[in-house]
């Protein structure tokens, strides 16, 4: 089992090539809260990006304390990768043509591909008051897969 400040080379190709995880936040009282998401993995930047909306637990816990963990795992459970990382909340979506929006047509782009329409999309971000989340991914370890 990698267990390591480096980034594991199969270890990261666990996190590249899915685009299903678990987010672990700390909720106040200390125990964990966990949220199946949709991500996207930037592998210069070393950071996950999430869309979530505003009124939610994880964006809550997450702007009282961004610690944060994300786990990721092969089809049959065997292989996993969990990210320790800190999180940075973007502004709430204001505006459909906003950075906060661009981000997600971005965001949206890298997990999904094309929107049939992207007017309609914009405005669905306003109204959710939705938000990228970015982890800033600071150690990995795990099981990677057998090769």
């Amino acid at each position: 089992m990698a267990d390591n400040g480096c980034m594991d080379d199969a270890l990261v190709r666990l996190l590249r090539e899915k685009e299903r995880g678990v987010l672990a936040t700390i909720r106040r009282d200390g125990r964990p809260q966990l949220s199946n998401v949709n991500y996207a993995y930037h592998d210069a930047a070393r950071i996950i990006r999430v869309s979530i909306t505003d009124d939610r637990a994880k964006a809550r816990n997450l702007r009282r304390d961004p610690r944060a963990a994300f786990h990721v795992t092969t089809d049959d459970g065997w292989a996993y990768v969990v990210a320790d990382a800190t999180a940075e909340l973007t502004p709430v979506a204001q505006d459909p043509d906003d950075a906060t929006v661009e981000e997600l047509i971005e965001l949206f782009r890298a997990v999904q591909g094309e929107h049939p329409d992207w007017g309609d999309y914009r405005a669905a971000m306003v109204r959710d008051r939705r938000l990228v989340l970015r982890l800033h991914v600071e150690r990995l370890y795990g099981l990677a897969p057998s090769t």
